[in-house]
Order: C-alpha cells, then structure tokens, then sequence
C-alpha cells in the first residue's frame, strides 16, 4: 500500500485496536502490521505522540518472558478523538468513492 495513504490514517487504526483491547507496543504492532505492512519504527512514535497528547495512558505490568511491558489504555479524550477521526474518515472514503465512481461531473 502507498506510504502516503498509510501515514494519515495510522492514529486513528492505532485508537481503534486500543479501544477494542489495552494493549503493550508490540501487539499493537504485531496486530497492525499483517493488514498494514508497518513496523516499529512506524508506530512507537506515533504511541508516544499520541500519549503525550492525552489520548492514551499508559501502565507496567511484569510479563511472563522477562521485562516489565508498557500497556497503552485510551483515555476519554481518546475516545472522543476516535469518534472524531471515524466520522472524518467516514465522510472522506464516501467522497472519494464519489469521485471515484466517476459521480463528479456537474
């Protein structure tokens, strides 16, 4: 998939699978990246983006394979910018598909 299309709509796949499930970094990743062909180079920034803007908490727990991991729960202000982004998506995909359809002409 083109990287371009990928890039904008990372925040909102990333609350999305949060809000379905608290999730550690590498799961988020593992779940994203066999539909998206991402990595985590792509997501780790966008996690702490992402925190640093409120939209997620974050929390330890011991792991049964060693080091404590860092659980990411989406906060309530996440859950309203989910709703936002779905609703911009939604209208977006609708309007492309328009166009798309060949629906443009005047």
């Amino acid at each position: 998939m083109n990287t371009q299309f990928k890039k904008g709509i990372l925040d909102l796949c990333i609350l999305k699978v949060v809000q379905n499930k608290e999730m550690y970094g590498f799961e988020i990743i593992d779940k994203l990246s066999n539909i998206l062909d991402i990595n985590e180079n792509t997501i780790y920034p966008i996690l702490r983006r992402l925190t640093e803007q409120e939209l997620f908490t974050t929390y330890t727990k011991d792991s049964p394979l060693g080091a404590q991991r860092k659980y990411y729960k989406i906060t309530k202000k996440g859950e309203e910018k989910l709703s936002s982004y779905t609703d911009e998506w939604n209208e977006f995909i609708k309007n492309v598909n328009f166009i798309l359809e060949g629906n443009d002409n005047e």
